[in-house]
């Protein structure tokens, strides 16, 4: 669709700007979709991948994989690359689609209310402003707020202490007694590069982590030569990386028995890097492989069997200004604390509140775990769109796939609407039932629903953050937007103009 003939162009407003929102607004432009703000609540875009710049930070999916379709890079010094990459990779998409001059920066996203009259959200913004737009899309991801432990007397603390997503660079650990709270997927990178400073490191877990090795490798100046002077290189790296990791979403959701085999790797590479056996035995899970997310690490094990390392199993009852208090009534005097604790990642959309059709919010309506059909829309909430919503997480292979399913399906979504004959579209709340009951009866089959605490599951043990199947499946789903699967308000008499007006 040309940008001439879009007499009828929604405004469309993005939150978030990290690979999901320049997606988007990538798509939306490309179509001539020219009308369209995206609020960025820091100065600088990139998502996650700007705010978790801890030491080792990188990415647990392959780099040829892990980034845009449309805008393959050559020159990834890693086959995992680092945070620094990512992000300026980003940054560069930014730049080169013309993306900069819609961004406010600096602006956060208090909520949205939808006028039924006029067919529009009103975008509440920190400042006190309002920002009016038929279509508003979210694209603020799972993994955006960090989560605290509740832990009795943590502002008592009167050393440094920060979370892995808002690293304090300018406090040197190096030689502290530093504890480290968690051992998911932030706290593996991060903790070898603690270690490895001269730091006395003190690892505080809940439970322990399946971890398996890294295929990880630097790319050599000659390959990436090559993936430069023939592109189709790069394709074809990411084609052969999406077939070799798109199978095991059948040991994840059909198949737990073929866990084993992954089990055997991690039970492998523990007794291989950890030779003391008492150590061994505190880095052994109690919990089924797969039902938390599976980590991957070259360093991780080894930085544990360091003599300066010490892994607590012991529950932490309490901190106070000297440090941390074990169940086992011992204190551990520690200079600075970092914390590994991972993401709110359950609670969708928060603290932003929305409030759809007759008051209607979605905080109410999520008041069971989030779900929307297709991880996308909800009803009740017309013109508005999810990406990496519920129940689209992987476990298995990269989320720039998925977010490029759902970019394709929301564009045709808006592209209906700037035909001018309706105002807005919404699911049909049997529709979004029916779905989400098939997504949790399918989930009731994999390792996700096993007994074990994960941040895939809301308190009640609600799986509402992980999709149940391939990823292909999910892009068949979503290959065609279906104006069937909603309701379609009319619009009203065109303006003389022949133009909506907000």
């Amino acid at each position: 669709m040309g940008a001439a003939r879009l007499t009828h162009a929604p405004s469309v407003a993005i939150i978030g700007t990290g690979f999901g929102g320049l997606g988007m607004a990538i798509q939306l432009k490309k179509a001539g979709f020219d009308n369209l703000t995206l609020f960025e609540k820091t100065d600088d875009v990139g998502g996650v991948w700007r705010d978790n710049d801890y030491p080792g930070a990188a990415c647990d999916v392959p780099s040829h994989l892990y980034s845009f379709s449309f805008e393959p890079k050559a020159d990834w010094s890693r086959r995992f690359a680092p945070q620094a990459e990512i992000h300026e990779y980003l940054r560069d998409c930014a730049r080169k689609y013309g993306l900069l001059p819609h961004i406010e920066f600096n602006t956060e996203v208090r909520g949205a209310k939808f006028d039924e009259h006029e067919g529009a959200w009103a975008v509440e913004l920190a400042d006190g402003r309002t920002h009016r737009a038929d279509v508003v899309i979210t694209a603020t991801g799972q993994l955006s707020r960090p989560a605290y432990p509740r832990i009795p007397g943590l502002d008592t603390f009167k050393g440094e202490i920060f979370h892995s997503a808002t690293w304090n660079h300018d406090y040197q650990l190096e030689g502290k007694k530093v504890g480290v709270i968690g051992t998911g997927a932030s706290s593996i990178q991060f903790v070898p590069r603690i270690a490895a400073s001269g730091a006395q490191v003190e690892l505080f877990q809940r439970d322990a982590a399946h971890v398996i090795p890294k295929p990880d490798y630097a790319y050599s100046r000659a390959a990436v030569e090559l993936f430069r002077r023939v592109p189709g290189l790069v394709r074809l790296s990411r084609w052969a990386t999406y077939a070799t990791l798109e199978p095991r979403a059948l040991a994840f959701t059909k198949f737990p028995k073929a866990m084993s085999v992954i089990e055997w790797r991690f039970k492998r590479h523990l007794k291989q890097t950890i030779k003391d056996p008492v150590l061994r035995d505190k880095l052994t899970p109690k919990d089924p492989i797969g039902c938390k997310r599976i980590l991957i690490s070259n360093e991780y094990y080894q930085a544990l069997a360091q003599p300066n390392v010490d892994v607590v199993n012991s529950g932490i009852t309490e901190i106070t200004p000297d440090g941390l208090v074990t169940a086992d009534g011992v204190l551990h005097e520690v200079d600075a604390i970092v914390l590994g604790t991972g993401f709110q990642a359950t609670d969708f959309l928060s603290p932003m509140e929305f409030t759809g059709i007759e008051g209607k919010t979605l905080n109410e309506e999520w008041r069971e775990g989030a779900e929307a059909y297709l991880g996308i829309t909800v009803a009740g909430f017309p013109n508005l769109f999810m990406l990496y919503g519920p129940n689209t997480n992987l476990s298995h292979s990269s989320i720039v796939f998925m977010l490029e399913s759902q970019i394709r399906y929301i564009l045709q979504g808006i592209t209906r609407l700037a035909k001018g004959d309706i105002k807005w579209l919404d699911v049909l709340p049997h529709v979004q039932g029916v779905f989400n009951a098939q997504v949790q009866k399918k989930i009731g089959a994999t390792v996700w629903a096993g007994e074990c605490s994960s941040w895939y599951k809301t308190a009640s043990g609600k799986v509402t953050n992980n999709w149940p199947g391939f990823t292909f499946a999910y892009r068949r789903s979503t290959r065609t937007f279906d104006e069937n699967d909603y309701h379609a308000a009319p619009a009203p008499a065109p303006s003389l103009s022949g133009t909506v007006q907000l």
